[in-house]
């Protein structure tokens, strides 16, 4: 069996030590006679797995005691109705437009009550970060909501642009979540889809400061209530308890590789390789983003000859180089480069993408 480079923007590459680990207990895990997906996630296999799960994360992020941690469903999308359906009480809120997921998230949200736009970069093609005078807050906003890592444009918010606004500060961190270290204090809600960094799709993580939770009213459904689900556990009902089984492996993988830090490192030298291909091209390949706020995760790029993408597409799959189309919305080629791809993985795409040049410039 030959695996591939897998560029895909989720769901994504999972680190092959903790697949391989996977399969080898995949029958029989730690001599329960049975795995994971068969076991009750009331039994205490599983209770040791998710409370494993619970302790590397916190370890890793540096979650403080007073924020909950909630293993739940749905993905980020449903999120974005959740948030407001919990935090608004009745006040509105403030989020910034920086991408498609937070473009999406401030249109659920006005399904559910009063919202306003502070700033959006929509008019520059979400090529960049709003400036600080183009940001307009309202101090008594219930929260403001941004999107750190904009997975389609590629555009992120650099950890010393983080700034108190004197509010909540909700983010969704689906595709850079543990790509480095985080001052989780500076947030009071943090959200993620897994399928990006964290392990596979149909596990939804929520990292809230205990201050927000009790807020909804008890019109919404107990199922979509923060307080009712960290007061269960986050099982009031049946969880998605193989996503939560593998999300612990890759926790334990990333402790491995020198934690967050570690990782940070190694997802620097990735990101400087590939946007050193693309900008040494002599213009053969370009990436619109500001470089103030280029993402270490998901590099978008296009070809100057956009006659060339079907070509550049079906070579580079040949080549071993899996899922490098743009999104739709933004046509041309997208790398995500998460964790759980090698360095030996974007060597190997740069060397491709040189060699493309070469013989197609």
């Amino acid at each position: 069996m030959t695996r591939v480079w897998n560029f895909s923007a989720g769901p994504a590459a999972l680190p092959e030590e903790v697949l391989r680990q996977a399969q080898e207990e995949l029958l029989d895990w730690h001599g329960a006679g049975c795995g994971v997906m068969e076991m009750s996630h009331r039994g205490k296999e599983f209770t040791s797995i998710v409370e494993t799960a619970e302790a590397d994360l916190r370890e890793l992020m540096g979650i403080p005691a007073h924020y909950k941690v909630l293993f739940l469903q749905g993905g980020a999308t449903q999120q974005f109705a959740q948030i407001p359906m919990n935090l608004l009480a009745g006040r509105s809120a403030d989020y910034i437009v920086t991408g498609s997921w937070s473009k999406k998230a401030f249109k659920e949200a006005q399904r559910i009550g009063s919202v306003r736009l502070a700033a959006s970069t929509e008019g520059d093609g979400f090529t960049r970060l709003p400036t600080a005078e183009e940001i307009r807050l309202d101090p008594f906003a219930a929260y403001l909501h941004v999107c750190t890592n904009e997975t389609i444009h590629g555009v992120e918010i650099p950890a010393e642009r983080i700034a108190d606004t004197g509010v909540p500060l909700v983010a969704d961190m689906s595709s850079h979540i543990l790509s480095r270290p985080v001052p989780v204090e500076k947030f009071g809600l943090i959200y993620a889809g897994a399928q990006k960094n964290i392990g596979p799709s149909g596990l939804t993580l929520v990292i809230i400061h205990r201050d927000l939770l009790g807020m909804a009213p008890l019109s919404i459904p107990s199922v979509m209530d923060y307080s009712v689900m960290a007061e269960n556990g986050s099982m009031l009902n049946t969880p998605p308890t193989f996503a939560i089984y593998i999300a612990g492996l890759v926790f334990q993988w990333l402790k491995r590789q020198g934690g967050l830090a570690g990782i940070a490192a190694v997802n620097t030298e990735k990101a400087r390789i590939l946007y050193d291909a693309i900008d040494s091209s002599g213009g053969f390949y370009s990436n619109p983003v500001d470089p103030d706020c280029r993402s270490a995760m998901n590099v978008p790029f296009v070809l100057a000859d956009p006659e060339l993408d079907t070509t550049f597409l079906a070579e580079s799959k040949a080549a071993g180089l899996m899922a490098l189309k743009g999104h739709k919305s933004v046509g041309g080629m997208r790398a995500s480069i998460y964790n759980a791809v090698p360095l030996a993985g974007v060597q190997a795409l740069v060397d491709f993408m040189n060699d493309f040049a070469r013989r197609n410039g």
